[in-house]
């Protein structure tokens, strides 16, 4: 059975509804060989701000049961590194980049749409306004919904490309939070990012990162993801939701399909497996021929409610 894996984020058109996620898959172009970045929906790139950024000392990593913690401090290499020296070649490749975006002040983060946008070959952006192990310009837009309006609206002003707004799980209500970004003129919501988590080693009687908190990832926070799509799904059935939390199996991505997720972001498991995003397009491919469905469009929101 042939299978329509093409989706819409709204505007945007995919070939599939596979992503590499933010800060896991670089650049898009340092895994090339394992997993062509163009087989994919698109590429979300490493967290961009105005200048270079050294991030976190080490240790900034800390494998846990069923994930792992990072605080890597949004490490990168600045925006106009990125325009000079890897948009070229995905541009040459023909793959569908999503630039996220990170400042430490509203007028940082427009800094980087401003030079984003004499480029060619960006499709969209990815505002990060949730990100757990950072000083400044984390998670304070993204849990203050009135903060959060006032950023995205002052981004929306910056471009007329799809603009995507990453929502925080550590945020007070991720539904008016949600809701501040759509009034602020997000065209799409990606959830969820990393939960804030600790690691502590026993012996040394000392937290194991520096500085001390950092983000959950992996199949731990699978359950809670799919419960936080599904509820701003349910709040705000008209707004495109990009599905991210723990997805290693093409299964997996079903099930954030059906909460209402119009395409996915793998991350943590391309550590484990980086042509780990690639797979999980043929498992997807395969449960739809599997289950007799014709388009991949057709499980997006169609979870049964009881």
């Amino acid at each position: 059975m042939s299978v329509d894996l093409s989706v819409a984020v709204g505007t945007l058109r995919l070939a599939n509804p596979v992503l590499s996620a933010s800060g896991t898959f670089g650049y898009g172009l340092d895994l090339v060989d394992l997993c062509p970045p163009e087989a994919l929906g698109g590429v979300v790139t490493k967290g961009l701000s105005p200048l270079p950024r050294a991030g976190n000392p080490p240790p900034r990593i800390v494998e846990t049961a069923a994930g792992m913690i990072n605080a890597i401090g949004l490490q990168n290499v600045g925006v106009d590194a990125f325009c000079r020296e890897s948009l070229p070649q995905l541009r040459q490749r023909r793959v569908v980049v999503v630039v996220n975006v990170f400042g430490e002040t509203m007028d940082a983060y427009v800094q980087v749409l401003r030079r984003c946008e004499e480029e060619e070959g960006i499709a969209a952006y990815e505002l990060n306004v949730s990100c757990p192990n950072v000083s400044a310009g984390g998670m304070e837009f993204g849990h203050e919904p009135q903060q959060l309006e006032r950023l995205t609206a002052r981004c929306r002003e910056a471009t007329e490309k799809p603009l995507w707004v990453k929502l925080s799980p550590n945020a007070p209500d991720l539904v008016a939070t949600a809701r501040a970004a759509v009034a602020g003129g997000a065209d799409a919501l990606s959830l969820i990012n990393t939960v804030r988590a600790v690691a502590i080693d026993a012996e040394r009687r000392r937290p194991v990162l520096p500085r001390v908190f950092g983000g959950l990832s992996g199949p731990a926070i699978k359950p809670i993801a799919l419960r936080m799509v599904l509820e701003v799904h349910r709040a705000l059935p008209e707004v495109p939701l990009v599905g991210i939390g723990g997805i290693e199996t093409g299964r997996d991505a079903v099930e954030f399909l059906l909460a209402g997720a119009s395409a996915v972001q793998v991350g943590t498991a391309t550590f484990r497996d980086p042509a780990a995003p690639l797979r999980i397009v043929r498992e997807l491919e395969a449960f739809c021929a599997a289950e007799g469905v014709g388009a991949v469009q057709e499980l997006v929101g169609a979870l049964a409610w009881p």
